[in-house]
């Protein structure tokens, strides 16, 4: 239920959102929305290539997934601009629950879709699926900013970076789920039936999520801070046009202080999967003679070795990961608050840069190694991820802060997030097997990120409430 604000004198104000509504609400949003783009990234590395695109070669087929996979991160900017346009002017309420209904529509939509082998879809159905990625993309370019800032602005004082980690919580939250129901789905279907119907089966599922989540996002009240705005009229007639004319250097910033996440979590996800099931050279020669057809000369010098994990091992191995992703990102709140944002993500993100220095010697020599590296990578994720629903809106003036932390997010993960898996996946080739390439990668992500953290200043004390433009 919403409390009641209360002036000093004790009188009855306006009602506000009690806490447990604000951290449910947050969450729960975050978790559907992330449920929704991990089942799309999970499908993307152990189906669609063999649904959407049968006739490609197994690496063409991976990287045309892999493709699609990065439409939505291109849908994301222009999912910030529309959510951002009218959350900034409607309020935060109406544009959450419009995000979540954009991106459960498309989601269960994607579980309906007729695959590529079907008699008049071999072209029709990859068309529908990019269509389909496009618009979860925009919910998500949308979805984000909205908790960030549901959360964010319903915080007491000095517990803005705490309970920001709420809604990033929806990360960790959503791919377990999601993974968890595809590794149960493996487990009790035949490979035949995953692929034939079993994949689907996580798409459909996502609409019960859906409706917990409207529900209640339906209750919530708007914030005090965007309630100021309206009082003051400081309304923008065009968020994005004053955006970038007045506040376009924090844009510029907020872009490259999420850019080693980004980076960071999608080579940890959908990379290392696509890395850790691949057959080690061995094990595809055994394959090959097992089935009567030896790997010629040519093959086995093109071949692209992995770790020969088990579908069903390293999905558990990332689900061992991001619990771990989950801790530190409630542990990533109080220290935010305690040494402030920038201190504290400069350190995390040296951090980020040593782990791809040494990327190669936990990605390589075997499973116990890529154990340590998944659990590193992810207590890292965690750490850098949690304070980012603080530091980027506290960024901008209330009025333009829907928009302006959603175009840094995304924007960030167009050129963060987008490339990550097919770049990833392209420097493992190149390097024949080896991941040190992946690890320079991220090192270098690194390093952008450390600058623009060095180069911004401290937002832990910004008057959020009465910031205005």
């Amino acid at each position: 239920m919403s409390s009641t604000a209360t002036s000093k004198e004790g009188e009855s104000t306006k009602p506000v959102n009690s806490r447990g509504k604000v951290i449910f609400a947050s969450l729960i949003g975050t978790t559907i929305e992330f449920y929704d783009f991990y089942a799309y990234a999970t499908a993307s590395v152990l189906v669609f290539p063999k649904l959407f695109f049968p006739d490609a070669t197994d690496i063409n087929a991976l990287l045309s997934a892999f493709a699609i996979f990065g439409v939505a991160f291109f849908a994301r900017p222009i999912g910030a601009v529309v959510f951002g346009h009218f959350g900034d002017k409607i309020g935060r309420k109406g544009t959450l629950v419009a995000s979540l209904l954009t991106m459960g529509i498309a989601t269960f939509l994607i579980g309906l879709l007729p695959t590529a082998s079907m008699q008049g879809w071999a072209i029709l159905a990859p068309i529908m699926l990019v269509i389909l990625r496009f618009f979860q993309g925009l919910a998500l370019g949308g979805e984000w900013s909205g908790a960030a800032l549901l959360a964010t602005e319903n915080a007491p004082e000095g517990k803005r970076a705490i309970y920001g980690t709420f809604p990033q919580l929806g990360a960790p939250i959503g791919f377990i789920i999601a993974n968890v129901i595809f590794i149960w789905m493996n487990v009790a279907l035949s490979a035949e039936e995953f692929l034939a119907w079993g994949w689907r089966v996580p798409f459909i599922l996502s609409a019960v999520l859906v409706i917990v989540g409207l529900y209640v996002r339906l209750k919530l009240v708007e914030s005090i801070s965007f309630t100021k705005v309206i009082e003051q009229e400081k309304v923008q007639k065009l968020p994005l046009a004053a955006t970038l004319k007045s506040h376009w250097r924090p844009v510029v910033a907020g872009t490259f202080i999420m850019f080693a996440t980004y980076v960071l979590f999608y080579i940890m996800t959908t990379f290392t999967l696509s890395y850790g099931t691949k057959p080690t050279l061995a094990g595809a020669q055994a394959a090959a003679e097992k089935a009567g057809k030896p790997m010629t000369a040519d093959q086995v010098a093109a071949f692209v070795p992995g770790l020969g994990i088990t579908r069903s091992d390293f999905l558990w191995m990332l689900i061992v990961g991001v619990v771990f992703f989950g801790i530190f990102t409630v542990v990533s709140g109080p220290l935010a608050e305690k040494w402030g944002r920038r201190k504290f993500l400069l350190g995390v993100t040296a951090g980020i840069f040593v782990f791809g220095a040494l990327w190669f010697t936990m990605f390589g020599p075997g499973q116990a190694a890529a154990m340590v590296g998944l659990i590193v990578g992810f207590t890292l994720m965690g750490l850098t991820f949690g304070p980012m629903a603080a530091i980027l809106p506290e960024l901008f003036p209330a009025n333009v802060r829907y928009t302006g932390s959603a175009v840094a997010y995304n924007l960030s993960s167009m050129i963060g997030a987008a490339p990550a898996s097919f770049v990833a996946i392209a420097l493992w080739s190149a390097a024949n097997g080896s991941t040190w390439l992946v690890g320079v990668y991220m090192a270098v992500a690194a390093v952008v990120t450390f600058i623009a953290l060095w180069l911004t200043r401290e937002t832990k004390d910004t008057d959020y409430e009465n910031n205005v433009a």
